[in-house]
Formats: C-alpha cells, sequence, structure tokens
C-alpha cells in the first residue's frame, strides 16, 4: 500500500475516458471510472445487509454518487468493519438523518483513524478530503479497505490448505511472509500447472488480458461448470464475458467487466481473481500433521499474537517506501525492514553503505541484523542480551522488544518527548479524583474510565455516558467499556493501535501509546461548531 498524492485531475486518456492521477511510493498511477464502478459494487454487495446501511444502498456504479454518500462517514465505517470485524464499535458511529457537521467530522475522523489502526496507509488523508470532494484521494483510501474486504481472509490462518502452495525447499513459513497479492498468484500459477499449461502469470494485468489463462484457471478448479469454449473466441472482450459468465457458476462476485479484463487493470483483475479464490479455492485439505504444525505457526503465543499485530499496523501506517508488512517475525529475519524502521524513527542511525537491501543468504541477513543491534545501540535503545542470531532466527520475543522501543520512541517524539510521567501528570488533571493514578500498569484502568473522563475534557459532546458503565467491572462490562473508549478517541482524531483487550488487561506498553495520542489530540483538538 502507499500513501497518495493529487498530481492531476480529469485526465483524458487515448480512449477518451476521464481518469484521475496521482502519485505515490508505487509511481506515478491513476485512477478510472472504472475502477470507482467496482468499488461500489463491492458497497453494494458488502453491506447490502446492514439495516443502517439500506438508506444509502445501492448506489449508482456508472456515476460520481458514491462521493456524496461517502460525506457523514458511515458507509466508509461500516466498509471498515466488513474488513476487519470489530474495528469499530457501531455504538459510536452517528446515524441521524440530517448530522451537523460536527457529527460528520466525529465519523469520518473515525473512520480514517480505524483505517489506519487496520493498516491502511492515509497520509494527508483527513475529514475534508471527503467533505470537499477530494475524489482522487477518496479513491485512494476506498482501493485499500476494498481490498482488504475482497481479499484480507485469504492468509493461512483461514485457508491452512494453502500448504498446498509450499516450493520446493520452503517452509511454512515463507508463506507467512507473502502478501495476499502474492498467495493469489502462486495459487493461480498452481492450477494452471495442475492443468499442464506451459506457462505461468506474473502480473495481473498484461499476462491476463487475452483471458486465456482465466478460462484454464476456472476449468481446472470445476471442468463441470467451466467449459474452455471461450478459448473458441477470437475477440477478447466475447472471450472476456464468457470467464465473468463462468466465474459467476462458481459463486464469484464480478466487480469488474469484460473490458476491464481485456485493459489489464491491475487493481480490479486482483480482486476478480481475489473473488475466484473465495469461491473455490481448489486446493485439497491438508493433512492432520500439517494442520497441527499450522497451528503452532500461528497460536502459540496469543498475547504476543496481539502486540505484533499493533506493531505491524504501526510499520505499515508510517508510508515507508515499498513496505507492507503481513508478518513481523519472519519478515524481520533479514534485518532489512528493522533497519527502514530505524532510519525512519532515527535518521541517519543506519550505515546503508554496508546493508545488503536484498540479501541472498543466512551470512547477509545476519549482517544486516548486525546493524540493526549496533544502530539501536547508537540511539540509545536496550539491547541487553539481543544479538544478531536472535533476530535472524525470528526470535519473538527480542523482535518485539526492539520494535517496541522503536514505536515508543516515534510515539513520544510526536508529542515532544514527553515521558511517562509527564503524560501521567496530564491525564491526571483531567479526571476527578478517584480516577487519578501513580503509573500505567495500575489495575483500576480496566474500567476505560479514566481515558473517557480524559477525552470528555477534551470534547464533551464526543461522550453519550448512557453507554458508558459505571458501577460494574464484569468481563462484558469492561469489554464494552473499552471498545467504545477507542473509538471514542478515533472519533477524536486519535490514531489507535491498541485492542480493547488490551485495556481490559491493563498492557501498559500500549496503554502508553493510547495516552500518548489523547495527549496528541488534546493539544491539537479544535472544536468543531
Amino acid at each position: 500500500m502507499s500513501a497518495i498524492n493529487v498530481v492531476e485531475e480529469n485526465v483524458e486518456t487515448k480512449a477518451g475516458k476521464k481518469m484521475v492521477k496521482y502519485s505515490s511510493s508505487e509511481g506515478f498511477q491513476s485512477f478510472s471510472e472504472e475502477e470507482r464502478a467496482a468499488y461500489v459494487k463491492v458497497f453494494n454487495s458488502s453491506l447490502a445487509d446492514d439495516p443502517v446501511c439500506k438508506k444509502y444502498l445501492p448506489i449508482d456504479p456508472d456515476s460520481n454518487e458514491v462521493f456524496e454518500k461517502l460525506k457523514d462517514g458511515v458507509l466508509l465505517c461500516k466498509l471498515i468493519n466488513k474488513a476487519v470485524p470489530g474495528t469499530i464499535d457501531d455504538r459510536v458511529i452517528n446515524v441521524k438523518d440530517k448530522m451537523n457537521i460536527f457529527l460528520q467530522v466525529e465519523n469520518l475522523n473515525l473512520a480514517i483513524s480505524a483505517a489506519k489502526s487496520i493498516g491502511c496507509q492515509v497520509v494527508s488523508i483527513h475529514p475534508e478530503t471527503f467533505m470537499e470532494n477530494k475524489n482522487v484521494m477518496t479513491l485512494g483510501i476506498l482501493w485499500q479497505v476494498v481490498k482488504q474486504v475482497v481479499m484480507g481472509e485469504i492468509t493461512l490462518k483461514n485457508y491452512p490448505q494453502l500448504v498446498r502452495l509450499l516450493k520446493d525447499g520452503e517452509q511454512l513459513s515463507d508463506l507467512l511472509k507473502l502478501s495476499p497479492e502474492d498467495l493469489l498468484l502462486r495459487w493461480f500459477n498452481y492450477h494452471l500447472k495442475a492443468a499442464n499449461y506451459p506457462h505461468e502469470i506474473h502480473n495481473f494485468s498484461d499476462d491476463i488480458k487475452d483471458s486465456e489463462k482465466y478460462t484454464i484457471l476456472l476449468n481446472q478448479l470445476d471442468k463441470e461448470k467451466c467449459d474452455k469454449s471461450a478459448l473458441d473466441e477470437s475477440d477478447h472482450l466475447k472471450r472476456a464475458e464468457k470467464v465473468l459468465h463462468n466465474a459467476k457458476k462458481l459463486g464469484a462476485e464480478s466487480y469488474i467487466t469484460p473490458k476491464d479484463v481485456v485493459s489489464g487493470n491491475t487493481k480490479l483483475n486482483t480482486l476478480f481473481t481475489a473473488a475466484i479464490f473465495n469461491a473455490c479455492p481448489g486446493l485439497d485439505p491438508p493433512t492432520e500433521q500439517e494442520l497441527y504444525d499450522a497451528a503452532k505457526l500461528l497460536d502459540d503465543d496469543i498475547e504476543g499474537g496481539r502486540e505484533e499485530r499493533a506493531f505491524r499496523m504501526w510499520i505499515n501506517s508510517l508510508g515507508l517506501d515499498g513496505v507492507y508488512v503481513n508478518n513481523l517475525y519472519e519478515e524481520s529475519k533479514d534485518g532489512v525492514l528493522l533497519l527502514k524502521v530505524l532510519d525512519r524513527v532515527k535518521p541517519g542511525s543506519v550505515n546503508w553503505k554496508i546493508v545488503d537491501k536484498n540479501p541472498k543468504n543466512p551470512f547477509k541477513a545476519t549482517a544486516n541484523c548486525q546493524e540493526v543491534i549496533d544502530a539501536s545501540k547508537k540511539s540509545d535503545f536496550k539491547i541487553v542480551g539481543i544479538g544478531a542470531a536472535d533476530i535472524h532466527e525470528g526470535n519473538k520475543k527480542y523482535i518485539l522488544a526492539i520494535v517496541w522501543q522503536l514505536m515508543r520512541a516515534h510515539t513520544l517524539e510526536i508529542i515532544g518527548n514527553k515521558s511517562e510521567e509527564e503524560l501521567v501528570q496530564w491525564g491526571n488533571e483531567r479526571v476527578p479524583d478517584d480516577l487519578k493514578i501513580k503509573s500505567l500498569k495500575e489495575k483500576k484502568l480496566k474500567n476505560s474510565l479514566y481515558f473517557i473522563e480524559i477525552m470528555k475534557s477534551i470534547e464533551p459532546r464526543a461522550i453519550n455516558w448512557d453507554l458508558v458503565i459505571r458501577d460494574k467491572d464484569d468481563d462484558e462490562s469492561l469489554a464494552n467499556n473499552a471498545k467504545y473508549c477507542i473509538s471514542i478517541a478515533r472519533k477524536l482524531g486519535a490514531t489507535v493501535f491498541l485492542v480493547w483487550e488490551d485495556i481490559k488487561e491493563v498492557k501498559n506498553r500500549l496503554l502508553l501509546t493510547f495516552l500518548a495520542s489523547l495527549y496528541d489530540v488534546g493539544v491539537k483538538y479544535k472544536p468543531v461548531q
């Protein structure tokens, strides 16, 4: 994923189509009307059963209607929850028929902050982006959320049969490094090979424009429903029509048109391939041993898994060129990722002259990991007992320790390098006496009231006290308060990477980043009238 900056709008193409162009870490690119139409179709299909969305849907995919309907933030909040269920507490979304500017801005802040928390890069995206018809930027964030809706479930955890895609000499951990796009490419080629087709695809653009490989793929998945008669068509447009027709037989959503296939639109063909996968993976189930190995790899540390996710989403939000982390532990092993983050947090700390950015062997990867150690020490991070080999071997405890210090330094730098003690003092000045704390390790924080009172001091209108539970500390009450607390923080524009369990269980490291984000909001907050 990439940060987006507008370059030029309404550029006429040779075909007479209007496109919008932007620059990003992926280079100079454009969004077309066809892409807008596809994203609208995802809205229409994904949110059709949501009662709150009924007044917005269906949206006409062939018009700019979607931009008007996004202005109050409701649809975007709902789509984010579809991408990663539970990201936003539905109780917090303002759903009145006629909302004032304050309520709309709240919703949009909530959606933008939530998008960042699930790994979207939303540099330069603000409520005004949607309210002032900055459609290029809007489509940029929509693409990232839509991609997660359609492709977010394509993981080894959700589809253990993906073990079938392992190549000779690879281990399960190698699959964890792959993005959903890479998994889809590998899956596509797996079935082409199974069908004795002589060629592979290397992209979702030029390699599939003639629909030949799509035809082979669908036939391999289901020979009875999907014949290969499309290959008899010399007209590529008609061939693409047959491909979409066959895909529909398998239950695959067609977010695209035959023209999109023939034009080789990468984004839309990626969505289409994902839809085919979701409808019919066509992979043999894993053996009991493979299931056991996968479960051990994925679920052996639930708490560490939560921290890994928070740190991973934080790294993804930084907008580093060429960086999108799918698995923190695996992608840290060659040192390059950690060095890029170090260089962002502590510029000049990394000696890039001795770094191999594409190490081909363990020796070079370990040398990179040693530079991680050296640069961390140069930056005054605590690296006691951690060696280069620990990083290269994917030691979870030590990798989390390093990334936590990076995240902490980055977070505190944003707020002027305040100490934890100073942040606690700032918070205590804004809460009743019975909620004051001495440190972020105190168990009384588990009910979220400390943080809710701080947010009340920033913007009283943001809190609906009818939804706050003051006098119970059972698990359900604590969970409800924590979920509400996080979504209110996002309404105020706070960047939040922890999850509700972290508050309930008083995970002081992540609570520090949370309190720092509230401080940042409190200092910068300008009330909307």
